[in-house]
């Protein structure tokens, strides 16, 4: 695609064992994606709902691997677009923690469910946290790849050199208006593939794969308003340190969380410390932490089968 052309939002809507469908709640449309199962399992309507939501800069895609593997263990599964990404409405509003739990709420009564398991990466992990503790009738589990909860990362940030190091030099640089939107969608997108191959592991980052993916999220954040969404979640994050909502929340958030959790990281992310995943053990109680070795910051891309594996005991637990 040329750099002249602009990608549509339907550009994102790749075939494969799975259907899109348009989805209204809490006031916008969101693309989802959800995977089509084979044998008995696609004549039974109450599959458990499995909602899988992605990380900064990312799209549904990343979890093409969860979409199908967790179906096929008999579960509906089912991958959003977040609220401004991909092909899901971008509103000027709602980049903060409060109303993106009431996106995922919404999203599961729409979907025609009372309660679902929510596993998320990175940002979508933290979307996760925000909705157990916010709206906990309708969260049954979490899982989470990468995504410490949001009152532990704060903590490391402030505390951690090794995670303050890592993390916080692209914080602060996406809070620049324009400089930043410009920064992630200037030569095609190549920042998106230069921050994937920084976050991966070796080993994946060498592979066909890895440069398919890179290429598909260099389209998704170059849909028209995709890379200033995506920048208005990190700029809530910001700003509403010093305001009352983001006090509010961050005491909200202190809630803990009394759900069965499943923390998963790489062994080899160098991005989200394994120190910062350790952190906060008070905030939920029923919480497993595992390894996934060899992986980087995607796990669930690069070691898919053992990700799916131990979401599965999630599942069945």
């Amino acid at each position: 695609m040329s750099s002249n052309s602009l990608p549509d939002p339907s550009a994102v809507r790749y075939d494969g064992p799975w259907t899109h469908r348009d989805v209204h709640a809490n006031g916008i449309r969101f693309h989802v994606v959800e995977a089509v199962p084979s044998g008995p399992v696609s004549a039974d309507p109450d599959r458990p709902l499995v909602v899988l939501l992605h990380g900064f800069g990312d799209f549904w895609w990343s979890w093409r691997h969860q979409l199908t593997g967790l179906a096929e263990r008999g579960y509906r599964t089912v991958a959003v677009d977040l609220r401004g990404y991909g092909d899901t409405d971008k509103p000027p509003r709602g980049y903060d923690g409060w109303t993106l739990a009431g996106d995922v709420a919404g999203l599961i009564r729409a979907l025609g469910h009372t309660e679902a398991t929510l596993v998320g990466h990175a940002e979508g992990g933290l979307v996760c946290w925000a909705t157990a503790v916010l709206h906990p009738r309708v969260v049954r589990s979490i899982g989470l790849i990468s995504s410490p909860h949001p009152v532990a990362l704060k903590r490391a940030v402030l505390r951690d050199r090794r995670q303050r190091r890592a993390w916080l030099p692209n914080f602060l640089r996406y809070q620049l208006p324009r400089y930043a939107e410009h920064l992630l969608t200037a030569d095609d997108g190549a920042e998106l593939e230069r921050l994937l191959r920084r976050r991966a592991g070796e080993r994946w980052s060498a592979t066909a794969e890895f440069a398919d993916t890179a290429a598909r999220m260099r389209t998704a954040i170059r849909i028209p308003g995709a890379a200033h969404c995506a920048l208005e979640y990190q700029r809530w994050a910001f700003r509403s340190q010093w305001r009352p909502d983001g006090t509010r929340f961050m005491s909200t958030m202190r809630e803990p969380v009394r759900i069965p959790v499943l923390s998963l990281y790489g062994a080899h992310d160098h991005y989200i410390q394994y120190s910062t995943i350790r952190r906060g053990a008070d905030l939920a109680p029923q919480r497993r932490v595992v390894p996934i070795p060899g992986a980087g910051h995607y796990a669930h891309q690069e070691s898919p089968e053992a990700v799916t594996a131990e979401l599965a005991k999630l599942l069945a637990g």
